[in-house]
């Protein structure tokens, strides 16, 4: 009886340790889930580049059309 006791005991110890958290405070599972974000976030200026594409693409036909209008303008008078 007394073995079949110690082996729960000791049953009961292992369970627990194996569902402890890997954090010592919830300050370092806060610091490790933003480091985990910023991770995540690490190929965001790839998409800032094709954002800056698509916004210099965009200033030029501008500038085309308003030079043309220039043009047009220039020879109505």
């Amino acid at each position: 009886m007394r073995t079949e006791l110690a082996a729960l005991e000791a049953s009961a110890e292992r369970a627990g340790t194996a569902l402890a958290c890997l954090y010592s405070s919830s300050d370092e599972f806060e610091a490790a889930q933003i480091d985990a974000r910023r991770a995540a976030l690490w190929w965001r200026p790839q998409t800032i580049d094709g954002l800056l594409l698509v916004l210099t693409a965009t200033t030029v036909a501008a500038v085309i059309a308003l030079a043309a209008l220039a043009g047009l303008a220039l020879i109505a008078l």
